[in-house]
Protein backbone atom coordinates (compact mmCIF):
# COMPACT_ATOMS: atom_id res chain seq x y z
CA UNK A 1 0.00 0.00 0.00
CA UNK A 2 1.28 3.63 -1.25
CA UNK A 3 1.51 5.43 1.65
CA UNK A 4 2.54 9.54 1.53
CA UNK A 5 5.16 11.12 2.85
CA UNK A 6 3.70 12.66 5.93
CA UNK A 7 1.60 9.63 7.13
CA UNK A 8 1.83 9.17 10.85
CA UNK A 9 2.75 12.90 11.01
CA UNK A 10 0.92 15.77 12.54
CA UNK A 11 1.52 19.59 11.12
CA UNK A 12 0.01 22.30 13.48
CA UNK A 13 -1.48 24.97 11.26
CA UNK A 14 -1.49 28.62 12.28
CA UNK A 15 -2.85 30.33 9.23
CA UNK A 16 -5.99 31.25 9.42
CA UNK A 17 -6.59 32.30 5.32
CA UNK A 18 -6.14 29.57 2.71
CA UNK A 19 -6.03 27.58 5.91
CA UNK A 20 -8.39 24.97 4.57
CA UNK A 21 -6.42 24.75 1.65
CA UNK A 22 -3.02 24.40 3.06
CA UNK A 23 -4.32 21.44 5.17
CA UNK A 24 -5.97 19.59 2.27
CA UNK A 25 -2.60 19.70 0.88
CA UNK A 26 -0.65 18.13 3.84
CA UNK A 27 -3.92 15.75 4.33
CA UNK A 28 -3.24 14.77 0.73
CA UNK A 29 0.23 14.45 1.31
CA UNK A 30 -1.03 11.90 4.64
CA UNK A 31 -0.38 14.21 7.28
CA UNK A 32 -2.90 15.09 10.09
CA UNK A 33 -3.27 18.22 10.76
CA UNK A 34 -4.19 20.46 13.99
CA UNK A 35 -5.55 23.70 13.05
CA UNK A 36 -5.17 26.41 15.77
CA UNK A 37 -5.17 30.07 13.86
CA UNK A 38 -3.12 32.74 15.41
CA UNK A 39 -3.91 35.82 13.51
CA UNK A 40 -7.25 37.59 11.76
CA UNK A 41 -6.83 38.92 8.83
CA UNK A 42 -10.04 41.79 8.87
CA UNK A 43 -10.50 43.92 5.55
CA UNK A 44 -10.39 47.62 6.12
CA UNK A 45 -14.51 49.05 5.76
CA UNK A 46 -14.41 50.36 2.29
CA UNK A 47 -16.69 53.32 2.74
CA UNK A 48 -14.18 54.82 5.48
CA UNK A 49 -10.00 54.68 5.14
CA UNK A 50 -9.45 52.67 1.73
CA UNK A 51 -12.00 54.96 0.43
CA UNK A 52 -10.49 58.20 1.44
CA UNK A 53 -6.65 56.70 0.35
CA UNK A 54 -8.08 55.20 -2.83
CA UNK A 55 -9.73 59.04 -3.45
CA UNK A 56 -6.95 60.81 -2.70
CA UNK A 57 -4.70 58.63 -5.09
CA UNK A 58 -6.87 59.47 -7.89
CA UNK A 59 -7.01 62.70 -7.29
CA UNK A 60 -3.19 63.54 -6.96
CA UNK A 61 -1.46 60.57 -9.09
CA UNK A 62 1.51 58.93 -7.25
CA UNK A 63 5.19 58.42 -9.36
CA UNK A 64 5.72 55.10 -7.78
CA UNK A 65 3.34 52.55 -5.92
CA UNK A 66 4.39 49.76 -3.82
CA UNK A 67 2.62 46.88 -3.36
CA UNK A 68 3.63 44.71 -0.62
CA UNK A 69 1.42 41.90 -0.42
CA UNK A 70 -0.44 39.58 -3.30
CA UNK A 71 -3.68 40.10 -0.52
CA UNK A 72 -2.86 44.02 -1.10
CA UNK A 73 -3.41 43.66 -4.36
CA UNK A 74 -6.32 42.21 -4.65
CA UNK A 75 -8.01 43.43 -1.98
CA UNK A 76 -7.22 46.93 -3.47
CA UNK A 77 -8.77 46.25 -6.72
CA UNK A 78 -11.89 44.51 -5.59
CA UNK A 79 -12.61 47.13 -2.94
CA UNK A 80 -12.33 49.69 -5.29
CA UNK A 81 -14.40 48.35 -7.67
CA UNK A 82 -16.77 47.94 -4.95
CA UNK A 83 -17.09 51.57 -4.43
CA UNK A 84 -17.28 52.44 -8.14
CA UNK A 85 -13.74 53.52 -8.50
CA UNK A 86 -11.89 50.38 -10.02
CA UNK A 87 -11.59 51.75 -13.40
CA UNK A 88 -10.13 54.94 -12.63
CA UNK A 89 -7.70 53.64 -10.34
CA UNK A 90 -6.78 51.29 -12.60
CA UNK A 91 -5.94 53.69 -15.02
CA UNK A 92 -3.85 55.62 -12.74
CA UNK A 93 -1.75 52.76 -11.75
CA UNK A 94 -0.92 51.47 -15.36
CA UNK A 95 0.65 55.16 -15.66
CA UNK A 96 2.52 54.89 -12.49
CA UNK A 97 5.56 52.76 -11.95
CA UNK A 98 5.03 50.01 -10.24
CA UNK A 99 7.07 48.20 -7.57
CA UNK A 100 6.22 44.87 -5.89
CA UNK A 101 7.82 43.48 -1.91
CA UNK A 102 7.98 39.51 -3.41
CA UNK A 103 6.81 37.14 -5.83
CA UNK A 104 3.25 36.98 -4.39
CA UNK A 105 2.71 40.74 -5.23
CA UNK A 106 3.80 40.42 -8.66
CA UNK A 107 2.43 37.53 -9.87
CA UNK A 108 -1.30 39.25 -8.24
CA UNK A 109 -0.35 42.40 -10.35
CA UNK A 110 0.67 40.31 -13.23
CA UNK A 111 -2.16 38.68 -13.24
CA UNK A 112 -4.88 41.62 -13.29
CA UNK A 113 -2.48 42.73 -16.59
CA UNK A 114 -0.35 45.36 -14.71
CA UNK A 115 3.78 45.64 -15.89
CA UNK A 116 5.66 45.56 -12.46
CA UNK A 117 9.04 47.87 -12.99
CA UNK A 118 10.98 45.61 -10.42
CA UNK A 119 10.62 43.00 -7.53
CA UNK A 120 12.75 42.73 -4.59
CA UNK A 121 15.03 39.75 -4.87
CA UNK A 122 14.95 38.86 -1.06
CA UNK A 123 11.07 40.01 -0.53
CA UNK A 124 12.18 42.29 1.87
CA UNK A 125 11.18 45.89 2.85
CA UNK A 126 15.30 46.53 3.11
CA UNK A 127 15.59 46.12 -0.50
CA UNK A 128 12.81 48.41 -1.22
CA UNK A 129 14.76 51.20 0.72
CA UNK A 130 18.23 50.09 -0.84
CA UNK A 131 16.75 50.55 -4.35
CA UNK A 132 15.13 54.13 -3.35
CA UNK A 133 18.55 54.94 -1.58
CA UNK A 134 19.80 55.37 -5.09
CA UNK A 135 17.12 57.85 -6.41
CA UNK A 136 16.12 61.21 -5.72
CA UNK A 137 13.32 60.61 -3.66
CA UNK A 138 12.82 64.57 -2.60
CA UNK A 139 9.30 65.07 -3.91
CA UNK A 140 8.08 62.47 -5.39
CA UNK A 141 5.06 61.17 -4.31
CA UNK A 142 5.04 57.39 -3.60
CA UNK A 143 1.78 55.31 -2.94
CA UNK A 144 2.55 52.06 -0.59
CA UNK A 145 -0.17 49.43 -0.40
CA UNK A 146 0.11 48.73 3.68
CA UNK A 147 0.09 45.02 5.18
CA UNK A 148 -1.80 44.03 7.79
CA UNK A 149 1.12 45.17 10.44
CA UNK A 150 1.11 48.72 8.98
CA UNK A 151 4.23 48.85 7.15
CA UNK A 152 5.26 51.89 9.34
CA UNK A 153 8.86 51.63 9.13
CA UNK A 154 8.85 51.40 5.18
CA UNK A 155 7.21 54.83 5.34
CA UNK A 156 8.73 56.40 7.47
CA UNK A 157 12.27 55.89 5.70
CA UNK A 158 10.70 56.64 2.31
CA UNK A 159 9.55 59.96 3.80
CA UNK A 160 13.02 60.32 5.30
CA UNK A 161 13.88 60.58 1.83
CA UNK A 162 11.85 63.47 1.01
CA UNK A 163 9.08 61.78 -0.89
CA UNK A 164 5.38 62.26 -0.10
CA UNK A 165 3.46 58.79 0.94
CA UNK A 166 0.65 58.15 0.93
CA UNK A 167 -0.55 55.13 2.92
CA UNK A 168 -3.18 53.04 1.66
CA UNK A 169 -4.62 50.47 4.45
CA UNK A 170 -6.59 47.22 2.45
CA UNK A 171 -6.29 44.86 5.25
CA UNK A 172 -5.31 44.44 9.09
CA UNK A 173 -4.16 41.63 11.33
CA UNK A 174 -4.99 41.17 15.26
CA UNK A 175 -5.30 38.48 17.67
CA UNK A 176 -8.45 36.17 17.23
CA UNK A 177 -11.42 36.95 19.00
CA UNK A 178 -11.48 33.39 20.36
CA UNK A 179 -7.89 31.80 21.28
CA UNK A 180 -9.49 28.55 22.08
CA UNK A 181 -8.13 26.48 18.99
CA UNK A 182 -4.65 28.45 19.53
CA UNK A 183 -4.25 26.82 22.96
CA UNK A 184 -5.08 23.54 21.91
CA UNK A 185 -2.36 24.12 19.15
CA UNK A 186 0.05 25.83 21.82
CA UNK A 187 -0.37 22.78 24.16
CA UNK A 188 -0.22 19.96 21.52
CA UNK A 189 3.34 22.20 20.73
CA UNK A 190 4.68 21.44 24.75
CA UNK A 191 3.32 18.08 24.79
CA UNK A 192 5.33 17.24 21.60
CA UNK A 193 1.83 15.65 20.08
CA UNK A 194 2.37 17.77 16.74
CA UNK A 195 5.84 17.29 14.76
CA UNK A 196 6.02 20.90 13.15
CA UNK A 197 4.59 24.23 12.91
CA UNK A 198 3.64 25.96 9.38
CA UNK A 199 3.25 29.75 9.74
CA UNK A 200 2.59 32.13 6.60
CA UNK A 201 2.88 35.79 8.06
CA UNK A 202 5.57 37.71 10.64
CA UNK A 203 2.38 38.27 12.48
CA UNK A 204 1.64 34.81 13.35
CA UNK A 205 4.64 34.13 14.84
CA UNK A 206 4.78 36.96 17.04
CA UNK A 207 0.98 36.34 18.04
CA UNK A 208 1.88 32.20 18.66
CA UNK A 209 4.47 33.13 21.18
CA UNK A 210 2.16 35.65 22.18
CA UNK A 211 -0.55 33.53 23.36
CA UNK A 212 1.72 31.26 24.60
CA UNK A 213 2.67 34.22 27.12
CA UNK A 214 -1.07 34.67 27.86
CA UNK A 215 -1.13 30.71 29.52
CA UNK A 216 2.17 30.71 30.99
CA UNK A 217 3.56 28.52 28.34
CA UNK A 218 5.69 30.95 26.92
CA UNK A 219 9.23 29.06 27.91
CA UNK A 220 7.56 26.00 27.38
CA UNK A 221 7.14 26.54 23.53
CA UNK A 222 10.63 28.05 23.45
CA UNK A 223 11.97 24.79 24.16
CA UNK A 224 10.03 22.51 22.04
CA UNK A 225 11.10 24.77 19.43
CA UNK A 226 14.64 25.39 20.40
CA UNK A 227 15.20 21.35 20.89
CA UNK A 228 13.66 21.02 17.06
CA UNK A 229 11.26 18.35 18.60
CA UNK A 230 9.09 20.60 16.73
CA UNK A 231 9.91 21.69 13.32
CA UNK A 232 9.02 25.64 12.26
CA UNK A 233 8.48 26.04 9.11
CA UNK A 234 7.99 29.65 7.17
CA UNK A 235 6.12 30.73 3.93
CA UNK A 236 8.99 33.27 2.83
CA UNK A 237 11.75 35.37 4.60
CA UNK A 238 9.75 38.19 6.07
CA UNK A 239 7.72 35.44 7.67
CA UNK A 240 11.11 33.97 9.12
CA UNK A 241 12.06 37.09 10.67
CA UNK A 242 9.44 36.52 13.60
CA UNK A 243 11.13 33.08 14.66
CA UNK A 244 14.99 34.40 14.22
CA UNK A 245 13.43 37.88 16.16
CA UNK A 246 12.98 35.96 19.14
CA UNK A 247 16.15 34.07 19.27
CA UNK A 248 14.39 30.51 17.72
CA UNK A 249 16.66 28.48 15.49
CA UNK A 250 16.56 29.15 11.67
CA UNK A 251 12.92 27.67 9.85
CA UNK A 252 13.10 26.21 7.07
CA UNK A 253 11.75 28.64 4.06
CA UNK A 254 11.37 26.81 0.64
CA UNK A 255 13.06 28.77 -2.57
CA UNK A 256 9.79 29.55 -4.05
CA UNK A 257 7.32 31.82 -1.46
CA UNK A 258 4.37 29.69 -2.14
CA UNK A 259 1.82 27.84 -0.12
CA UNK A 260 2.60 24.86 -1.90
CA UNK A 261 6.50 25.63 -2.11
CA UNK A 262 5.81 25.22 2.15
CA UNK A 263 4.48 22.01 1.73
CA UNK A 264 6.28 20.45 -0.47
CA UNK A 265 9.36 21.20 2.02
CA UNK A 266 7.36 19.49 4.86
CA UNK A 267 6.99 16.80 2.81
CA UNK A 268 10.51 16.22 1.53
CA UNK A 269 11.70 17.28 5.09
CA UNK A 270 9.77 14.34 7.08
CA UNK A 271 10.07 11.90 3.86
CA UNK A 272 13.90 11.56 5.21
CA UNK A 273 12.84 11.06 8.90
CA UNK A 274 11.32 7.51 8.85
CA UNK A 275 13.85 4.80 10.67
CA UNK A 276 13.90 1.59 9.30
CA UNK A 277 15.07 -1.06 12.02
CA UNK A 278 14.82 -4.59 12.69
CA UNK A 279 13.17 -5.64 16.12
CA UNK A 280 13.19 -9.46 17.23
CA UNK A 281 14.14 -10.86 13.50
CA UNK A 282 11.48 -8.16 12.09
CA UNK A 283 11.87 -5.14 9.63
CA UNK A 284 10.03 -2.36 11.02
CA UNK A 285 9.81 1.26 9.86
CA UNK A 286 8.93 4.13 12.19
CA UNK A 287 7.48 6.73 10.85
CA UNK A 288 6.13 9.55 13.24
CA UNK A 289 3.12 7.81 15.38
CA UNK A 290 2.85 5.18 12.48
CA UNK A 291 5.00 1.92 12.67
CA UNK A 292 5.18 -0.36 9.34
CA UNK A 293 5.93 -3.90 10.52
CA UNK A 294 7.57 -6.27 7.93
CA UNK A 295 6.37 -3.80 4.98
CA UNK A 296 2.64 -4.08 5.69
CA UNK A 297 1.23 -4.33 8.94
CA UNK A 298 0.21 -0.48 9.86
CA UNK A 299 0.50 0.01 13.89
CA UNK A 300 -0.89 3.39 15.15
CA UNK A 301 1.46 4.73 17.52
CA UNK A 302 -0.37 6.82 20.87
CA UNK A 303 2.06 10.08 21.66
CA UNK A 304 3.45 8.21 24.47
CA UNK A 305 4.04 5.01 22.54
CA UNK A 306 5.83 6.93 19.88
CA UNK A 307 7.59 8.81 22.53
CA UNK A 308 9.04 6.03 24.24
CA UNK A 309 9.66 4.03 21.01
CA UNK A 310 12.13 6.59 19.50
CA UNK A 311 13.93 6.84 22.91
CA UNK A 312 14.58 3.29 23.16
CA UNK A 313 15.51 3.55 19.51
CA UNK A 314 17.51 6.33 19.71
CA UNK A 315 20.18 4.44 21.79
CA UNK A 316 19.24 0.99 20.64
CA UNK A 317 21.09 -1.59 22.55
CA UNK A 318 21.33 0.76 25.88
CA UNK A 319 19.33 0.10 29.08
CA UNK A 320 17.17 2.82 29.60
CA UNK A 321 15.84 2.64 33.42
CA UNK A 322 11.85 3.51 34.56
CA UNK A 323 12.90 7.15 35.65
CA UNK A 324 14.88 7.92 32.48
CA UNK A 325 12.12 7.39 30.24
CA UNK A 326 9.84 9.08 32.70
CA UNK A 327 12.35 12.08 32.29
CA UNK A 328 12.25 11.65 28.66
CA UNK A 329 8.63 10.61 27.81
CA UNK A 330 6.72 12.01 30.66
CA UNK A 331 9.07 15.34 30.77
CA UNK A 332 8.95 15.25 34.42
CA UNK A 333 5.27 15.39 34.56
CA UNK A 334 5.06 11.83 36.16
CA UNK A 335 7.12 9.68 39.10
CA UNK A 336 5.12 6.92 38.95
CA UNK A 337 6.83 3.83 37.03
CA UNK A 338 3.81 1.90 36.29
CA UNK A 339 3.30 4.24 33.55
CA UNK A 340 6.52 3.25 31.98
CA UNK A 341 5.40 -0.98 32.32
CA UNK A 342 1.85 -0.15 31.27
CA UNK A 343 3.07 2.01 27.91
CA UNK A 344 5.56 -0.48 27.60
CA UNK A 345 2.64 -3.17 27.24
CA UNK A 346 0.57 -1.50 24.98
CA UNK A 347 3.68 -1.07 23.09
CA UNK A 348 4.39 -4.37 22.61
CA UNK A 349 0.76 -5.38 21.67
CA UNK A 350 0.76 -2.79 19.13
CA UNK A 351 4.09 -4.39 17.35
CA UNK A 352 2.95 -7.75 16.76
CA UNK A 353 5.72 -9.97 15.94
CA UNK A 354 8.67 -7.19 16.96
CA UNK A 355 6.82 -7.37 20.24
CA UNK A 356 10.12 -9.31 21.42
CA UNK A 357 12.55 -6.63 20.52
CA UNK A 358 11.30 -4.40 23.57
CA UNK A 359 13.83 -6.67 25.65
CA UNK A 360 12.42 -5.89 29.37
CA UNK A 361 16.16 -6.06 31.67
CA UNK A 362 15.12 -7.22 34.93
CA UNK A 363 15.77 -4.56 37.54
CA UNK A 364 17.49 -2.19 34.94
CA UNK A 365 14.77 -1.39 32.68
CA UNK A 366 14.54 -1.97 28.91
CA UNK A 367 16.09 -2.08 25.54
CA UNK A 368 15.56 -2.43 22.09
CA UNK A 369 17.10 -5.26 20.73
CA UNK A 370 17.60 -6.51 16.79
CA UNK A 371 17.69 -10.26 17.36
Amino acid sequence: MNRGPLEGYTIGVTADRRADEQMKLLAGRGAECLHGPVIKTHPVGSEDELRAATQFVLDNPPDLVIFTTGLGVRGWLEAADAIQLGDDLREVLGQAELLARGPKATGALVTVGFEVAWTAPRARYDDITELLATRDMQGTRVAVQLDGAGAKDLCDQIEGMGADVVRVPVYRWSLPADLTEAERLIRAVVDRRVDALTFTAKPAVENFLEIAGFMGLHDEVIEALESRDVRVFCVGPICATGVTEAGLPDPYVPVRHRLGAMVQQVAQYFATQGEDVQMAGTSVRVQGRLALIDGSQAAWLTDRERALLTALLDRQGAVLSKPELLRRVWRGTESDEHLVEVTVARLRQRLGPASDGIETVVRRGYRVTAV
